[in-house]
């Protein structure tokens, strides 16, 4: 079978698949590609209903694992640009941070819309 023929099969057989995937194996495939694809994400963290807080430019936040034991632990963590002023722009002079949140921070991930 030649390479694009078996692309065209895979691509048909493709939804029947992903059919037959629970939905945390669907979600968990949606994340894999996010992952891989990366996003251009804002974390905005509040206090009370005030945005204290926000990072531009991430690519993903992810759950940290315990050392010696592997168990995910009540933070994340990640990289993004700390939008100083506010103005959802990573200009000059704003930074590339590692930033780190608890389960328990207000706080919303989302996909920037710039």
């Amino acid at each position: 079978m030649n390479t694009s023929r078996l692309a065209l099969v895979a691509f048909i057989l493709a939804p029947a698949l992903l059919a037959a995937c629970t939905q945390e194996q669907q979600n968990k495939l949606g994340r894999e590609i996010q992952n891989w694809t990366g996003t251009n994400g804002v974390l905005e963290i509040y206090a009370g209903d005030k945005v204290v807080r926000r990072f531009l430019n991430i690519d993903k936040i992810s759950t940290a694992l315990g050392t010696d034991d592997g168990k995910p632990r009540a933070y994340r963590y990640g990289y993004g640009v700390l939008d100083e002023n506010m103005n959802m722009l990573a200009d000059a002079g704003e930074k590339k941070v590692y930033f780190e949140i608890s389960d328990y921070t207000n706080a919303v991930f989302f996909e920037s819309p710039r």
